[in-house]
């Protein structure tokens, strides 16, 4: 626990002081933000804020996790490392969406084949290697399908090739849910980022619950078959501590923007640790507010190409624009008051997910 409490506060400090140096940083080297021209006009007056602000909350998560790791003197584990590596790599391909954004002085950055090539390497690497290091019979990723623990749905139930296989395929899925959600839901000061804290949180408190609970040496019926719950935990409040420093400059009015770096890097971090807990479909409840950004896009273009076809080409829209924040917005509500409902929403989100995984437990169904 002492590692938790380091390493959170550690990504605490980075993400506060460590964006306020790359908000110099990136005004001195013209690392603009860059407005879509149909989106509402009062994002007019961002262009030219300083982006790729999540480059300090990746690297304040990782600082914090290994400088908890090196004052504890405690050696990290296979769990926490692959959460890791696969916020990191999903965060780079976020980086270089940016930088193309940037170099080319545009609004668009990498096209969604480029984008999905860079993602579907990282998340099948990842997903490889997490069935693998086996310790006591337990690996950092399991071949079924859970919800707030494995379920009895087993990917691998026609043999390991077969269950690797298809694993590789549910990871990819989960992966490219979770980055894109976060992603879209980063278009106002502070709302990515403040429901990113409060569902990182969440996994801290999971985590923890999981570990005194363990079945390495709690050896109840209702232990968790998590390899490195405690772990899992710090690498939680690494992530939640420094969106928490960097949500200090980046809510309204933003002083920067975390822009895909650290969108998509989040919403890898948040795939992981949900594959690793065994709670991968929780995470569609504790994430609401990523999947209802995400469904009210998909919506939108569904309802669009279906009317399109059925009205001599000339399509329909449900929303006056997408993602949903963006159509309050059209309705004439001010962004604060957007984001902080918003963030209502994903704190409610939040308290149903943590209800749901304490009540199994309570239950012990």
């Amino acid at each position: 626990m002492r590692a938790v409490l380091i390493g959170s506060t550690i990504a605490l400090i980075i993400g506060l002081l460590g964006t306020r140096s790359f908000i110099t940083l990136a005004k001195r080297k013209g690392w603009g933000q860059f407005v879509r021209d149909d989106g509402p006009t009062t994002h007019h007056t961002k262009r030219g804020t300083p982006q790729m602000g999540g480059i300090v909350i990746i690297s304040g998560t990782v600082l914090g996790y290994a400088l908890a790791h090196l004052f504890t003197w405690d050696a990290p584990t296979v769990s926490g490392v692959l959460v890791l590596f696969l916020m990191v790599g999903i965060g780079f391909v976020g980086f270089l969406d940016d930088w193309t954004k940037i170099s080319h002085e545009r609004s668009l950055g990498l096209n969604s084949w480029q984008k999905l090539a860079g993602q579907t390497l990282v998340a099948v690497i990842f997903a490889v290697l997490a069935t693998k290091f086996s310790r006591g019979g337990i690996t950092p990723a399991s071949y079924r399908i859970s919800f707030v623990r494995d379920t009895w749905m087993n990917l691998a139930f026609h043999g390991t090739v077969i269950g690797l296989i298809l694993f590789v395929v549910w990871a990819n899925l989960m992966i490219a849910g979770t980055s894109n959600g976060v992603n879209l839901t980063d278009g106002l000061d502070g709302l990515a980022a403040g429901a990113s804290v409060m569902v990182f949180g969440a996994y801290v408190l999971i985590s923890v619950w999981q570990f005194n609970q363990n079945c390495q040496f709690n050896f109840s019926s209702k232990c968790y078959n998590v390899r490195d719950p405690l772990d899992l935990a710090l690498v939680a409040a690494c992530v939640m501590g420094s969106c928490f420093g960097f949500l200090w400059w980046n809510a309204s009015p933003a002083k920067i923007f975390m822009g895909d770096t650290g969108s998509l890097g989040l919403g890898g971090a948040l795939a992981g640790l949900a594959i690793m807990t065994r709670t991968e479909l929780l995470v569609v409840i504790l994430g609401g507010l990523f999947v209802m950004e995400t469904v009210s896009v998909i919506l939108q273009v569904s309802y669009f190409k279906a009317t399109k076809r059925s009205n001599g080409g000339v399509g329909k829209r449900l929303f006056r624009i997408t993602p949903i924040h963006h159509h309050f917005e059209m309705l004439g509500w001010e962004q604060i008051t957007v984001t902080i409902r918003f963030w209502i929403i994903a704190g409610l989100c939040v308290a149903l997910g943590l209800g749901l995984f304490y009540a199994e437990w309570v239950v012990g169904v």
